[in-house]
């Protein structure tokens, strides 16, 4: 089997990388680059624990090709934070609790912050709708919800609350 030659930018940082055309992201980001921040769970697009920006678009990581990501961008939870500053939805998970076990965390945030980057101000309604397929296994969803809103005040400079 012949294996695919490709430049990738991955958190800011240039890789060039030879990976077999089956390979997924995931399993690229996690096994050949080390960023265990990207969680394996269901492999089949369900769960959305292996969330990441690909060119600042939402991909589930399990079902993406690593050869699909050649000469583009994908941004995992590690390239977040800025040095000992966490990015502002990372703060707003850690206030509100909205974390149990961890293991939903990374995909959770990384589709908050797209959410964001397409919608800066979303109502209740419309995160719960953008987040159906993010799932977490060990607590509600209350405390998600109000990081969320919370993380799109921070980063809108807004007061107010966001109207349903």
């Amino acid at each position: 089997m012949r294996e695919i030659a490709m430049a990738v930018v991955v958190n800011g940082e240039k890789h060039e990388l030879t990976v077999p055309p089956h390979e997924t992201l995931i399993e690229c980001l996690r096994e050949r680059l080390g960023l265990l921040g990207v969680k394996k769970s269901c492999d089949v697009q369900v769960c959305g624990a292996c969330t990441v920006l690909l060119d600042d678009r939402p991909v589930s990581a399990c079902t993406v090709l690593a050869f699909e990501a050649r000469g583009r961008s994908v941004r995992t939870i590690e390239g977040l934070a800025r040095g000992d500053d966490l990015h502002p939805v990372q703060e707003a998970f850690v206030e509100h609790g909205a974390l149990q076990c961890g293991f939903c965390t990374p995909g959770m945030i990384m589709a908050t912050v797209a959410l964001i980057n397409e919608n800066p101000r979303p109502t209740a309604d419309e995160v719960k709708h953008y987040m159906r397929g993010n799932i977490c296994r060990c607590t509600g969803y209350k405390r998600i919800l109000e990081a969320i809103l919370d993380a799109s005040r921070r980063m809108s400079g807004a007061t107010a609350p966001n109207v349903s």
